[in-house]
């Protein structure tokens, strides 16, 4: 599990086709490697990757065509910046709220204006997810924990404060910007026991 607090942002430093899947070398700034082991996870803009070795500085993980096809990860490219939050520890403050790294599928930014020293977003859900996503709840985009302001329809808009946009990828977002997006893990489960006790 994580929380949606990034704790660095890294970049590609390579993509490699492999068979259909993809592996990856992601370079950190200030993220202790040191801390991680093989097999540990760590969320990459919003993705949920296992540590399969380290390099200088890097980690490398595999992705699967599932991966692939539900989240943004498909077109990474080399240099391109990525949000990055190793997995919750036992006693690590639960700042933000409780995302798993299984991304639901991709949002798309539609326009963003200035709200005070705050942007405000409006972005595009896929129509099975619209459903989940309700004022005030939360949702991981680009596995940034960001509270929903307004819901209409399949759109929805938040709201980025400056800290925000200095420390994660979201600062150079831009109409067209298609996101990882993860619904809130309680409205997913509640879905659930609904469908199954009709």
């Amino acid at each position: 599990m994580f929380t949606g607090i990034i704790q660095d942002v890294g970049e590609i430093a390579r993509a490699e086709q492999r068979g259909g899947d993809l592996r990856l070398e992601v370079r950190v700034q200030k993220l202790d490697l040191k801390r991680q082991a093989i097999g540990d996870s760590i969320a990459v803009s919003g993705v949920c990757l296992t540590v399969v070795a380290f390099g200088d500085r890097t980690f490398l993980a595999d992705l699967s065509r599932e991966t692939l096809a539900l989240t943004t990860a498909g077109s990474w490219r080399t240099g391109e910046r990525v949000n990055l939050e190793p997995a919750l520890r036992a006693g690590d403050a639960l700042g933000g709220h409780l995302v798993s790294g299984h991304v639901d599928g991709i949002g798309e930014i539609l326009s963003g204006s200035s709200d005070g020293r705050s942007e405000r977003f409006t972005l595009r859900a896929p129509a099975e997810l619209a459903r989940f996503i309700a004022r005030k709840g939360s949702v991981a985009l680009d596995g940034v924990s960001l509270t929903v302001n307004g819901v209409q329809g399949a759109c929805f808009d938040v709201n980025l404060i400056p800290h925000t946009r200095q420390v994660t990828t979201l600062g150079a977002w831009r109409a067209g910007v298609r996101v990882n997006l993860e619904i809130d893990v309680i409205a997913r489960y509640a879905e659930r026991l609904m469908s199954v006790a009709s």
